[in-house]
């Protein structure tokens, strides 16, 4: 009977746990499109993003990310700054454009996936976007992050 009891409070702790964290699935398309625009956390969650590229073109011709940008970010400034940044994927190295990011994946080409995690920040909105060259203009959403 203790084996039992002790066997149900560990799933359950085990399940509250990960239900905790909030576990994002974004796929992006041949068509520059994300499938959700937006989606919600809460500030110091653990978010778990995975992000695959649903198309078959290759990166370096239709190569998609997801770039978390900090709570009022200029996008399209951002957004220019990704265009020269092609040996990094897209993501720009300047100190400046480094602060404005809160999290990034990989720059993947048609079939691949990539997951990252990271402790959502203070209560607001944060945009996401594509940061190939133009993708922005249409691959961009709103990651909300609500108050404890």
């Amino acid at each position: 009977m203790k084996k039992q009891i002790l066997t149900l409070l560990l799933a359950t702790f085990a399940s509250n746990a990960s239900a905790q964290d909030a576990k994002i699935e974004i796929t992006g398309n041949n068509q520059m499109q994300y499938n959700i625009k937006a989606f919600e956390v809460t500030e110091g969650q653990k978010v778990v993003l995975s992000f695959k590229h649903i198309g078959q073109i290759p990166a370096t011709a239709m190569g998609h990310n997801v770039v978390i940008l900090k709570s009022g970010t200029a996008v399209p400034a951002f957004a220019a700054k990704c265009g020269p940044a092609k040996d990094t994927g897209y993501i720009p190295q300047d100190g400046e454009s480094k602060k404005e990011i809160v999290a990034h994946t990989k720059m993947l080409g048609g079939g691949e996936s990539d997951e990252i995690s990271f402790t959502a920040p203070a209560a607001g909105d944060y945009p996401f976007i594509c940061s190939f060259p133009g993708h922005f203009a249409i691959m961009q959403g709103v990651m909300t992050v609500k108050a404890k």
